[in-house]
């Protein structure tokens, strides 16, 4: 990989970038650390950011992508609320596995989702990216969704979305929020790798 392609597309994106698109990476980043920590501030650091991104994707016509934003922002509330009443005696909400019911939910959702988005993208708006715009959220609406649930595989879909995004921001000129989603793609594997172990315990305790 050539390091000094990468060095100056850090560097035109820092000079390009408003403080506006900083504030949002800023709570971005903090987001999914808290994420990997199962820390529920990753809910309100993220409702910044995101908020942040609905404008940001409107003026650069990421219509489905703002969406995704809002959609975000709504989760986060009902991610927060599931996370602060844990259930089953449990003094937090414990990281599980999708049963296959839930995975089977999971793909329908994605599937509804990207056909709808994309339906919409390119019938009704002058996006010139609609089939990597409504992927890329599809596939966050399942990892949004599966995060609030506390469920391992929120991960992949999180790792999906992030590899797909970095080329799509990189294209629309976006160049420091495109190698924020190269960094969320390490920081969501490792957020899986932790995931994991985390519900190995639990198991472990139920079937102690």
């Amino acid at each position: 990989m050539d390091l000094q392609w990468i060095w100056e597309g850090i560097k035109e994106g820092v000079a390009a970038m408003s403080w506006l698109e900083a504030v949002a990476v800023f709570f971005g980043i903090a987001s999914v650390f808290y994420s990997i920590k199962k820390n529920i501030l990753v809910f309100p650091t993220g409702m910044i950011s995101t908020i942040i991104y609905v404008y940001i994707c409107l003026k650069y016509k990421l219509y489905a992508d703002m969406g995704i934003n809002a959609y975000y922002f709504a989760m986060s509330i009902y991610g927060w609320y599931l996370w602060s009443r844990p259930t089953n005696g449990s003094p937090d909400l414990p990281v599980t596995w999708l049963n296959n019911k839930g995975i089977i939910q999971a793909l329908l959702l994605f599937l509804a989702s990207y056909g709808t988005l994309y339906l919409v993208l390119a019938n009704f708006t002058d996006s010139d990216v609609p089939y990597w715009d409504s992927f890329t959220t599809a596939s966050a609406f399942v990892g949004m969704w599966l995060m609030a649930k506390k469920k391992v595989e929120n991960w992949i879909a999180w790792i999906i979305t992030d590899i797909v995004s970095v080329p799509l921001y990189f294209y629309k000129g976006l160049m420091l929020t495109s190698f924020q989603f190269l960094f969320f793609t390490v920081l969501a594997t490792i957020g899986l790798i932790e995931w994991i172990k985390s519900a190995k315990v639990k198991e472990e305790q139920y079937a102690a």
